[in-house]
């Protein structure tokens, strides 16, 4: 989602009658057709399509057959963050995480960490994918192949009017709404059993909404170039921080008032010849290209709702964070900013990775997320 809303004044509002809507939609379960939309205009098109299960089973399928021709670099570090209150402003240098010895240019997913794997050992070996605005359980499909070639098993969430959930993006009206997909999930679960939440982008407000409801549910959670905010604090206020310096998510922002212009925006839609400057400069074009079709507007009262954080509930997760160095959505100077203002356990770097390192660095994201799964209480 980037820096949206730091300008809230679109010279060019697009006032549109809201679209059918489905009330009360089952999570993961609606199909539709691929959304073909015009800034005039636009229907969602149902029927004649395949479930959200199924759309990720047939790209991890496609994506362990043909395996990607990429090869490891000096792409992953960590670091530690500032304890205490001491030098709060100065963060630590990077230092690596492990030894850099896997260079072969062509590698297996199985090849991708070490095989002494004992999954029976972890607190959880169950990820729950949360993707950013915009965004949908599409976007996880190269994670969840790699996960789930090692014995993990991976959870890829479609939120309120993502993905392939039906519901209409222009009639949400709160992020409690925009999360009910992953809360009805978290409620769902059997007694005893946690699960890892990763969040990115604006997923990281709904993760971080999800662990103030469902924290002994969390085992950990993953923040990935995410909004990791405070009590009390909306991703508006996050964006703020960088208001103005950032020309590609102004212009590509396109405000939509589907109540009409005397009402504030329902949606924010994202030019698409903007795409990949702002969130895949680092990605293959077959990605840049399953993302300009999937897309979906992004519901614009979730991003004003404060969120309320407990340190008891969502304090007592665990929490992670991944930044990307070549972010040109949410530039590292913003990562850096809530780094700072609420410390995670640890921090990791994507080096190389755009704003969708799930897509310009997934082999690196892989290793990251295994090594943060096996990570023990300090």
């Amino acid at each position: 989602m980037g820096n949206l809303c730091a300008t809230f004044s679109p010279p060019k509002p697009v006032v549109k009658q809201p679209e059918n809507t489905f009330p009360n939609p089952p999570p993961l379960s609606i199909s539709s057709n691929r959304w073909f939309r015009t800034r005039s205009s636009r229907r969602e098109k149902v029927g004649e399509s395949m479930s959200s299960e199924q759309a990720l089973a047939a790209a991890a399928a496609l994506f362990q057959k043909h395996p990607m021709d990429c090869s490891f670099d000096r792409s992953t570090s960590l670091r530690q963050p500032p304890s205490g209150r001491k030098n709060r402003n100065v963060l630590p240098r990077s230092s690596s995480s492990r030894a850099r010895s896997l260079t072969d240019p062509l590698l297996q997913p199985h090849q991708l960490v070490n095989q002494d794997i004992k999954l029976d050992d972890l607190e959880t070996n169950h990820f729950v994918l949360v993707h950013g605005g915009g965004f949908g359980a599409w976007c996880w499909y190269k994670t969840i192949a790699l996960l789930e070639e090692v014995g993990y098993r991976a959870t890829a969430i479609d939120l309120t009017g993502s993905g392939v959930h039906s519901f209409d993006p222009n009639s949400i009206t709160d992020l409690s709404q925009y999360v009910q997909p992953l809360t009805d999930f978290l409620e769902k679960l059997p007694d005893g059993e946690k699960v890892i939440l990763v969040g990115h982008d604006f997923g990281g407000a709904c993760i971080s909404y999800a662990m103030e409801l469902f924290h002994f549910k969390i085992a950990k959670a993953v923040f990935i170039a995410a909004a990791m905010l405070s009590d009390g604090q909306n991703t508006l206020d996050m964006f703020s921080l960088q208001a103005g310096a950032d020309d590609v998510m102004r212009q590509a922002q396109v405000f939509v008032y589907a109540n009409g212009n005397d009402n504030a925006p329902t949606t924010i839609e994202l030019k698409k010849p903007l795409l990949k400057d702002l969130f895949f400069n680092q990605t293959t074009a077959k990605d840049v290209a399953l993302a300009s079709v999937s897309m979906r507007p992004i519901p614009f009262p979730p991003v004003l709702e404060k969120l309320r954080l407990s340190e008891t509930r969502y304090g007592s997760v665990r929490r992670f964070y991944i930044q990307t160095l070549n972010d040109n959505a949410i530039p590292v100077s913003i990562q850096e900013t809530l780094i700072e203002r609420s410390p995670p356990e640890q921090v990791f770097i994507l080096k190389g990775a755009d704003h969708s390192p799930f897509f310009s660095k997934p082999q690196a994201l892989h290793r990251l997320l295994v090594e943060i799964s096996k990570t023990k209480k300090p």
